[in-house]
């Protein structure tokens, strides 16, 4: 029988932590916010809040895994078990110079992953199969083609590090900015984009529930690239039967390849779909915990009160990590959505009666203290639909955006 542990989740942002609540098995440290203040209110014996830097600044996780409340946390525990949103080399690090169990995957092989120019190697052959026609070259070698081109750096996320081209003089703007950085530059696809987490266990792969990603939507974000929500409502409208089965084929080789290689536990990917050739290509692989799992988690476990039977997307990625059988399938959810209002020319700060009037409306709002262009400000969530049909908000999106324009 294995011992059993206490998992302590660390994490920048307390929601990243909310795949389930707080409880004697599962802490969580983070830094004091408002809305952590609000979590640890509920649940005060299995939260720790720990003060940010001096200039306001939020401590990263690394940070927080060094800092002496987290330490003396640690200590008071039997069997405590480190768990983050993504690994890397300094977690790994401190864990490993402390005597802590960490039980994320290794940190290289996400790096290896998640980055554009080494996935692509990872994937091997599962490359030219998903990926859409791409060049892995240094900026400079880049032609024009007289067609658009997505350019894409080696790391980057919700839209960050890529750049889409349109005229040999963006290319060369962008060749003159960054002439020996290698690039991944693909063929430019048009229609709507999915994305969808996934376990991954000793002996399968467990899917989750597929959502359609809401991109560059205004005012959201500023940047036509950004993803700035999801909608698991719309999927079923916009995913047909044979497109799912092309999801799940995906995700089932991704992941067999990702446990050969050592991996458990949650990883997601991007996909769009070609209107012109009705096909799904594959956009990004996240080799980490999705932004979007609590949320669906959070929906499983509405459904699971209602009678339905399974497990949540969070709870296999746990049982994953911990070397536990998984014998009950994923619940299926069929609706919810959220979007984050991202810091944006017009939007350069949280509005407290805007989230308060948001909040009266029924969606649940979480809000932050962010500065730098296109990062966080609000998401606010919703338990249905906010998309009608691809790039167009339904009646309670068209809410959201008008309260929030005020």
């Amino acid at each position: 029988m294995k011992e059993a542990r206490t998992i302590i989740y660390i994490s920048r942002e307390v929601e990243r932590a909310l795949g389930t609540m707080p409880s004697a098995d599962y802490r969580i440290v983070t830094n004091r916010t408002p809305f952590g203040e609000a979590i640890r209110k509920r649940y005060p014996e299995f939260v720790t809040l720990v003060e940010g830097e001096a200039n306001g600044e939020l401590l990263d996780t690394a940070k927080l895994l060094e800092h002496p409340e987290t330490k003396k946390l640690i200590a008071s525990i039997t069997s405590p078990a480190i768990l983050v949103f993504k690994n890397t080399v300094l977690i790994e690090s401190a864990c490993k110079e402390n005597g802590w169990t960490l039980l994320n995957p290794s940190a290289a092989l996400s790096d290896e992953v998640e980055a554009k120019m080494t996935q692509v190697e990872w994937l091997g052959e599962l490359a030219k199969k998903y990926l859409p026609a791409h060049i892995v070259a240094p900026s400079k070698d880049l032609k024009w083609e007289k067609q658009p081109r997505i350019i894409q750096w080696a790391h980057g996320h919700t839209g960050g590090g890529t750049t889409l081209i349109n005229s040999q003089k963006e290319l060369e703007a962008l060749q003159a900015k960054f002439p020996d950085r290698m690039a991944r530059s693909t063929e430019y696809i048009q229609g709507p984009s999915f994305t969808v987490s996934a376990v991954v266990t000793d002996d399968k792969v467990l899917l989750g529930n597929p959502s359609y990603q809401i991109t560059g939507l205004p005012p959201f974000t500023d940047n036509p690239l950004a993803t700035v929500g999801n909608d698991w409502s719309v999927a079923h409208d916009l995913i047909s039967t044979s497109e799912h089965e092309a999801i799940e084929e995906m995700v089932g080789a991704i992941g067999k390849k990702l446990s050969a290689s050592g991996w458990r536990g949650l990883f997601g990917i991007d996909m769009i779909y070609d209107n012109s050739r009705n096909h799904m290509y594959l956009i990004e692989i996240n080799a980490r915990q999705p932004a979007s799992v609590p949320l669906e988690s959070a929906f499983q476990e509405a459904y699971r009160q209602q009678g339905l039977p399974g497990l949540t997307i969070f709870e296999a990625h746990v049982k994953a990590l911990l070397g536990e059988t998984l014998n009950e399938p994923l619940i299926p959810i069929n609706d919810g959505a959220q979007i984050v209002q991202r810091v944006t020319k017009a939007f350069d700060h949280a509005s407290p009666e805007v989230a308060e009037a948001l909040e009266e409306a029924g969606y649940t709002v979480i809000s932050y203290e962010n500065t730098q262009p296109n990062a966080d400000l609000m998401r606010i969530q919703s338990a249905k639909g906010i998309i009608e049909r691809h790039g167009k908000l339904n009646k309670r999106g068209e809410q959201i955006q008008e309260l929030l324009e005020g």
